[in-house]
């Protein structure tokens, strides 16, 4: 007997609801920003709203579209989380590490101290809080619907560089932004998508961004063109911004863009956990016991 003919997908419909998504997160961005920014200035302004925003765009995406709940995305806890959260922060930390550390040992730059800095306990306690709700908010906006979406529309990889070339575009009015700071950023979106494609969820990515920012300041340098000072001590470098990033911060340097490809190896081959997320998985199959990878 003939197969029956197979659906075919409507090749316009993840562009319509990655962009229901992005207007739903426009939206509501643009309403939480201002009580953000009231309630606990601007360091928060720029870091729980995203978050907020993203969750419920995602939220409101997924239900519109698939009918489907927001931790679907793979977002849930499952076994597996704090497995691939933690392997993700460790891989973001030594990444940051390897940028820095080495150039201060060889003598490319050096620490002074801030002179008058006004930094206190709370900095320190609660600039991590808020650079986990920065990050959590960029991976939930970029690799929860939106990629997951791409990618089940379009194929793993062109939703993977597609949304990772977004990732770096819209960091183009960070302060200080340049074409190779552009670039890594992108390929750090790249990077992250690839995790994702990996673990089918998103802590293994949220790991990595987050560890790379929240070392970042602590090591005094800008994140993403943002000073974020944490101690009194910055560091001030002898060469130029080819290796400095200039006022992007290590993220516009060359010292990245070679980090970069060890981290992307390091995804590659790091024990993971398998999640699942329903745009990639489909229904969830009963026997869902996870090992490592």
């Amino acid at each position: 007997m003939p197969e029956p003919p197979t659906k075919q997908r409507d090749p316009l419909r993840p562009l319509l609801a990655v962009g229901t998504c992005a207007l739903l997160y426009w939206v509501v961005l643009n309403l939480v920003v201002p009580v953000g920014r009231f309630l606990g200035g601007e360091m928060v302004a720029i870091t729980v709203p995203p978050l907020v925003a993203a969750a419920v765009a995602s939220a409101l995406a997924m239900a519109i579209f698939e009918s489907r709940g927001f931790g679907d995305l793979g977002i849930a806890l499952r076994d597996g989380t704090g497995w691939n959260f933690g392997m993700g922060c460790v891989l973001g930390l030594a990444a940051a590490a390897l940028v820095i550390l080495p150039a201060v040992g060889v003598g490319l730059a050096h620490y002074e101290t801030v002179k008058n800095a006004d930094i206190g306990w709370r900095a320190m306690l609660f600039m991590p809080v808020w650079l986990f709700c920065g990050a959590a908010g960029e991976e939930i906006a970029f690799r929860g619907f939106v990629q997951q979406y791409m990618m089940r529309g379009y194929g793993a990889w062109a939703g993977i560089f597609g949304v990772g070339a977004l990732f770096g575009i819209a960091h183009v009015y960070n302060p200080g932004a340049t074409w190779l700071g552009l670039v890594n950023t992108a390929v750090f979106g790249i990077i992250f998508g690839a995790s994702l494609l990996r673990t089918h969820d998103i802590w293994l990515a949220t790991g990595m961004h987050f560890g790379w920012n929240v070392l970042l300041p602590f090591l005094g340098v800008e994140l993403s063109g943002l000073t974020i000072r944490v101690t009194e001590y910055r560091l001030v470098w002898k060469a130029g911004n080819i290796w400095s990033g200039g006022e992007y911060g290590p993220e516009a340097s060359v010292l990245t863009s070679a980090v970069l490809i060890l981290l992307a190896l390091a995804v590659w081959k790091v024990r993971v956990r398998k999640g699942w997320a329903y745009l990639l998985d489909g229904e969830e199959p009963l026997d869902s016991a996870q090992s490592p990878q």
